[in-house]
């Protein structure tokens, strides 16, 4: 139950916009390094096919305020188990009186409907992100039976002292060409079919969640093609509202990958290396990609040596759930 004064009610496509101020004030005591603003976020939860009326849940002061609000999301694709992801927040000046303890309870059993309806004949997760920052989500994540289980570092570099570009022979390094979409689609499939977490995405997923997007930008984006097929990639955003909010613009490279076979050769450090020198003459100042610490290609280290260090790291907690029936 909520605090005296305080109401749920289900969200709304119009509270993109509170969530985002929301979020800014968060901002100054989360550190997660997003400044989301309403477009970002109405994109970001259509990209994702929720449903806010049932997906979604806010809790608002007597005025109507928004003080909180919890998001469930079901991906439209998975592998493995079916992993749904756990969003929310709590303007910080409310914090400490079981907002956040009710929001994560209801999302919780939302996540159990979400498996049911959808997915019962499998495993399911139920996932939610920590930032170093917010101890208190972490206390709260063990206390309603959710374990840490995998670890993800938030990495960056200036666009300064950039390392020369070195294609492989044979391959040529060229910006992202839009007749190549699905090609690079079924790139990414191949080339994460061992990652954990990760989903094979289908034409309408990929658009709705790469290519799709509005901070995608194919001109810094780059593909390494060899006897004319895509064997490597890295995919770029910039995200105009995190640029404004803190006068720096990053590159953030989402996707980045390897065909197997073509893995050993430099390709992906090529095909990054082309992609910063690119940005870097054309207004951003940083790099920022994230990564799996338990990466099963190493791509840590691969990353350290193109200069890039760990800024923060986020902790996936989740909660196993067995086939519904069993």
């Amino acid at each position: 139950m909520l605090p005296e004064g305080l109401t749920a009610r289900p969200m709304r496509a119009d509270d993109a916009a509170p969530v985002a101020a929301l979020l800014a004030a968060a901002e100054q005591v989360d550190d997660t390094g997003e400044y989301p603003d309403a477009a970002d976020l109405a994109e970001w939860w259509e990209g994702w096919d929720v449903d806010l009326a049932r997906d979604g849940i806010a809790a608002c002061d007597a005025s109507g305020l928004l003080v909180g609000y919890a998001v469930s999301m079901a991906p439209a694709t998975f592998r493995g188990a079916y992993r749904i992801y756990l969003e929310g927040r709590v303007r910080p000046d409310q914090r400490g009186l079981g907002i956040g303890r009710e929001l994560l309870s209801w999302q919780l059993a939302r996540g159990r409907e979400l498996h049911a309806e959808r997915h019962p004949e499998v495993a399911a997760q139920l996932c939610v992100g920590v930032w170093p920052a917010v101890p208190a989500l972490e206390r709260l994540a063990q206390r309603n039976g959710l374990a840490a289980e995998r670890w993800y570092r938030e990495m960056e570099r200036p666009l300064t002292d950039l390392p020369d570009p070195k294609p492989a022979d044979g391959v040529d390094l060229v910006p992202f060409d839009w007749r190549r979409d699905d090609e690079v689609r079924r790139a990414h499939n191949a080339a994460f079919t061992e990652h954990h977490g990760s989903s094979e995405r289908d034409p309408e997923s990929w658009q709705r969640l790469f290519t799709g997007r509005r901070s995608f930008r194919p001109d810094l984006s780059v593909l390494a093609i060899e006897d004319d097929a895509v064997v490597a990639y890295a995919l770029a955003y910039v995200e105009e509202a995190d640029a404004r909010a803190t006068g720096t613009r990053m590159i953030h490279l989402g996707q980045i990958g390897t065909l197997p076979a073509a893995r050993g050769r430099g390709l992906a450090s090529a095909a990054i290396v082309e992609a910063l020198h690119t940005a870097a003459g054309r207004d951003c100042q940083v790099a920022g990609l994230q990564v799996d610490s338990d990466n099963v290609t190493g791509a840590v280290q691969l990353y350290e040596k193109l200069g890039f260090t760990t800024r923060r790291t986020t902790v996936s907690w989740a909660r196993e759930l067995p086939p519904v029936g069993r």
